[in-house]
């Protein structure tokens, strides 16, 4: 019987579980320290299933904070055959890694 959620942060949503590591878009916090998670669209625990409308009533996900990152370059090249029209991008996006802890209904 695991426990999985679905959380909403920076925009986009992320299935989680107890114990399993994600990354997600910075948040300016120290290494080392707490998060939590209000914004929880769905919990899942067997056969028990909450749905918010949008968000479940009294629920949060703790989390802890393992580190902060930047991903690999990520290049943006844009091309137009014949007319000689070349343009190379990159950049690297910033992130935070987070480890889920429990899950509070």
């Amino acid at each position: 019987m695991t426990q999985i959620a679905i959380i909403q942060t920076g925009g986009k949503q992320f299935k989680v579980s107890p114990g399993e590591k994600i990354k997600i878009g910075k948040i300016s916090a120290d290494k080392g320290g707490d998060l939590i998670f209000n914004e929880v669209l769905l919990i899942a625990d067997g056969d028990k299933v909450k749905i918010g409308a949008p968000y479940v009533d009294g629920a949060k996900i703790e989390g802890k904070i393992l580190k902060q990152g930047r991903e690999k370059k990520k290049i943006v090249f844009r091309y137009h055959s014949k007319t000689r029209y070349r343009k190379k991008k990159g950049h690297r996006q910033d992130y935070t890694e987070v480890e889920i802890g429990k899950i509070i209904n």
